[in-house]
């Protein structure tokens, strides 16, 4: 069986690139284009690791990662984000809101397989 990752980019191209890194590595992937519509999609099913932009209209990524963590099924799912956030203040705040991982754009597909690998 393989895992479910979650997408979650208001950027259609970058949910495109980042889905078909995931596909063809063999995982299962859920897209969304803003926090609100992860949250959303986040019925019930199991999910192995979130992968979300910060900046993004509706609701950011930090505020997605904070909303997550309140959902007694989903608050141990990882998150890593990825983002072209790199300021170190940025990231100490992904932290606190319980981002497990931080991947900067523009990405290569074998570092984000490597830290999903990690993570899911």
């Amino acid at each position: 069986m393989s895992k479910t990752i979650m997408v979650v980019d208001d950027s259609s191209s970058i949910r495109q690139v980042v889905s078909i890194t995931l596909k063809g590595a063999g995982y299962e992937v859920i897209e969304a284009c803003d926090g609100k519509d992860a949250l959303a999609k986040l019925t019930g099913q199991k999910v192995h690791l979130i992968v979300s932009d910060v900046n993004m209209p509706n609701m950011d990524g930090i505020s997605l990662v904070r909303e997550v963590k309140q959902l007694p099924q989903y608050k141990f799912t990882p998150i890593m984000m990825l983002t072209t956030e790199s300021g170190a203040s940025k990231k100490e705040e992904g932290k606190k809101a319980g981002a497990r991982a931080w991947l900067v754009k523009p990405f290569q597909p074998p570092a984000l397989l490597s830290a999903v690998a990690k993570l899911a």
